[in-house]
């Protein structure tokens, strides 16, 4: 055979097999998250014993949503007393989407729940069922000047993994009052003093919002807020406490995760404060350690959940990882939020 005939089938199969390799090693389905080598990291950004990587890249969506927090604020939708403790029911009132969050504390009602799934909330939505658990397990009466039938505000948000995993993961009541106590324990012991509110001691929401606390939080979130500044790219962030991974968030768009990142690093600087431990040293984290942990969360088969007619809720998880996607199913099933969390 001719040298040039040859060369020719050479390139021939070689361009049959390029497209081939690269599907075998990056497979997509409807069920996977899209290849992220679009990410970037930045960071780390440190404060004491919580190191913070922002993640960069485009958008995925021109959407807007209105965050809980704010839809509250303005009185663009009510949060309603069932009298159960898991289910509450949500009400949007205006024009726009509203996105709520796993994980977002309502404050009021009956005790303070914890939303358990994240959720969008259409315009003029009418009342809608929204999945829940109590973060307050002593009271289920009036508090103070609050409405005992509906809640008056989103402000916190769960300041544990494990927290979010005794309601993602195991879906347990139990669990979630007992990985709640734990919390109040460990910020008491960091603090100088108890956290709990004479009020209603097993309110986590009162906790966070104790003195204490956010006298201990201040000098976390002077280091750390700010460093959304001037960056319109960032749709997300990774925290590590104490040398260890813990957690990451990235969001279909900048503007959403801007509007989240308040609540977010508040969260997170409460959950470090928690875990200080005076006199240990951890060792940095690296880019590589978090780039892996990504990674490694996507791996897991997966499990879907048509939540709402809005809503389709994907499921990876094993021993070491969680990891939870939220489509848009009115979207093209496109991704609004993702969240991992490092189990172990």
């Amino acid at each position: 055979m001719k040298k040039a005939h040859l060369i020719t089938i050479s390139v021939f199969c070689c361009l049959i097999a390029l497209p081939l390799g690269l599907f075998v090693k990056a497979p997509v389905n409807a069920q996977s998250p899209a290849p992220d080598a679009s990410y970037r990291l930045s960071g780390p950004y440190t404060h004491k014993n919580l190191t913070v990587f922002l993640v960069h890249g485009k958008d995925q969506t021109s959407r807007t949503f209105l965050t809980l927090q704010e839809a509250l604020a303005q009185k663009k939708v009510r949060v309603y007393e069932t009298k159960e403790v898991n289910e509450l029911v949500i009400k949007n009132f205006s024009n726009e989407n509203i996105y709520v969050q796993a994980g977002d504390i309502v404050r009021g009602g009956e005790q303070d729940r914890m939303i358990s799934i994240d959720f969008i909330v259409p315009p003029k939505s009418g009342r809608m069922p929204i999945d829940a658990f109590c973060v307050e397990s002593g009271r289920w009466n009036k508090r103070g000047n609050e409405e005992a039938a509906v809640f008056s505000s989103s402000e916190n948000g769960v300041v544990s993994k494990e927290i979010k995993l005794a309601a993602k993961s195991a879906k347990s009541q139990q669990e979630v009052w007992e990985t709640v106590k734990v919390a109040q324990d460990k910020l008491g012991r960091n603090v100088g003093g108890s956290v709990q509110d004479r009020t209603s001691t097993s309110s986590l929401e009162l906790s966070v919002e104790s003195p204490k606390v956010k006298a201990t939080t201040a000098a976390y979130l002077k280091s750390l807020s700010g460093i959304l500044q001037n960056k319109s790219n960032v749709i997300g962030y990774v925290f590590a406490i104490n040398g260890k991974v813990n957690s990451a968030d990235i969001y279909a768009s900048h503007a959403l995760f801007a509007k989240l990142w308040p609540k977010l690093i508040k969260s997170s600087a409460v959950e470090a404060v928690a875990e200080i431990q005076n006199g240990i040293e951890h060792k940095p984290v690296t880019g590589e350690s978090v780039e892996a942990f990504l990674a490694e969360s996507e791996q897991a088969s997966a499990s879907t959940k048509d939540v709402t007619a809005h809503v389709r809720l994907v499921t990876r998880e094993d021993d070491k990882n969680a990891f939870y996607e939220t489509q848009d199913r009115t979207q093209k099933d496109g991704f609004v939020h993702r969240n991992y969390i490092r189990k172990q």
